[in-house]
């Protein structure tokens, strides 16, 4: 199963994106609906609402005006906070239920309003954002009879377009026609949303070549939205961004490597599976190249998961903290921030291997021809922290 979190700012046209994943098969679950469902006529929610802020926010039916209600919760937090205490846990039991009843295969699109607000991108392994102009939202909110000053005070309450962007995985934007943003719709889910899914159910990870290309200024604030995922699968564990994408300025094969902080091995196999089902499937034991000669090979043994995300490959190396592979790791990526020269020479080396082994598919030959390079920049970096540098 795939979990897809979709959210949009008010008449950003996040309805026309979630119809269109629903027609290809996605199984839709909207939250503001779930919302409604839950303080219907004869629920307990309506119950506890009306107990809480007096019968006037009944209509003459005895249904729940919610013009009223938005009066009386508009702009005095503990208020909001009371509703939010009623609905909010009904609306999370239902979606969990929902959830649950899905197929194995499914890919579950939560539409979900608040999503950036509420800070729950690392719960989904994507989050689409859609996205139009103020104008354009406008026009569209004043078409559904909204007057301007309510529907500039409503875009105005919400996440701004920069808090949107950090937890985009997928930037829809719907500025122009429907059938501009629908088309990519399409393509968004045959060619990354139908393989992440069948990747996540077979625990297959996402490879590709080599292809050394320049840094990508993009790169932190991905890995800063993958390393949430890692965190909250890891049950709150450090996650530190590493490798040649974690150097400003270097260029590097467009996959994140990280390091996840374990106390053991055997730690590190109990997180298997709640890593594998938030889209870094195992790949077994690995073993970093001791660097240190006459150290103990033991020591330098992990446990490795990559993403299973094909528009988006990452690598993850479960290490024990202090150990000598994650300390290793961590002094390489600082030396290279800090020495230009260091820099510019690993990313000529870089580039001159991609090319030599532009043809291999997983990267393996690409990385074992680095080694020799690696070897010597170990010596390079110890003398460069002898000398009073600090990581």
């Amino acid at each position: 199963m795939l979990r897809v979190g979709l959210s949009g700012g008010i008449g950003s046209g996040k309805s026309t994106v979630a119809r269109r994943l629903a027609e290809h098969g996605a199984v839709v679950i909207d939250a503001d609906r779930l919302a409604r469902e839950v303080v219907e006529p004869g629920t307990d929610g309506l119950r506890e609402v009306v107990a809480a802020f007096g019968e006037d926010v009944l209509d003459a039916h005895g249904a729940l005006n919610r013009a009223a209600l938005a009066a009386k919760v508009f702009g005095d937090e503990q208020a909001l906070a009371t509703l939010n205490g009623i609905t909010h846990p009904r609306i999370a039991a239902r979606t969990a239920e929902l959830i649950a009843a899905a197929p194995e295969d499914a890919i579950v699109v939560h539409d979900v309003p608040l999503l950036v607000e509420k800070e729950m991108a690392p719960l989904y392994h994507l989050v689409l954002i859609v996205h139009a102009d103020v104008d354009q939202r406008l026009a569209r909110l004043r078409g559904r009879g909204m007057a301007e000053d309510d529907a500039r005070r409503r875009i105005a309450a919400q996440a701004d377009d920069d808090r949107r962007r950090a937890v985009a995985d997928v930037w829809l934007d719907n500025s122009g026609t429907p059938d501009l943003v629908l088309a990519r719709v399409d393509a968004l889910w045959a060619d990354r949303l139908v393989r992440y899914e069948a990747n996540v159910r077979l625990r297959r990870h996402a490879s590709g070549p080599p292809i050394v290309v320049p840094y990508d200024e993009t790169w932190p604030v991905q890995a800063a939205r993958v390393a949430a995922r890692i965190r909250l699968a890891a049950g709150g564990r450090r996650v530190e961004h590493i490798g040649s994408t974690s150097v400003p300025g270097l260029a590097a094969k467009d996959v994140l490597d990280f390091q996840l902080a374990v106390t053991s091995l055997d730690e590190a196999a109990e997180l298997e599976e709640a890593l594998t089902q938030a889209g870094f499937p195992g790949l077994g034991i690995g073993e970093d190249t001791v660097r240190h000669g006459g150290d103990d090979q033991s020591r330098w043994l992990k446990r490795l998961h990559a993403g299973a995300d094909p528009g988006r490959r990452v690598n993850l190396h479960v290490r024990v903290e202090g150990g000598p592979g994650w300390t290793w790791a961590m002094r390489f990526r600082d030396w290279l921030r800090a020495d230009a020269r260091a820099r510019d020479e690993y990313a000529a080396v870089k580039r001159e291997l991609s090319e030599r082994h532009r043809g291999d598919a997983d990267g393996f030959a690409y990385g074992d021809a680095k080694e020799p390079w690696m070897d010597a920049a170990t010596a390079r970096m110890d003398a460069f922290y002898r000398d009073g540098h600090t990581s």
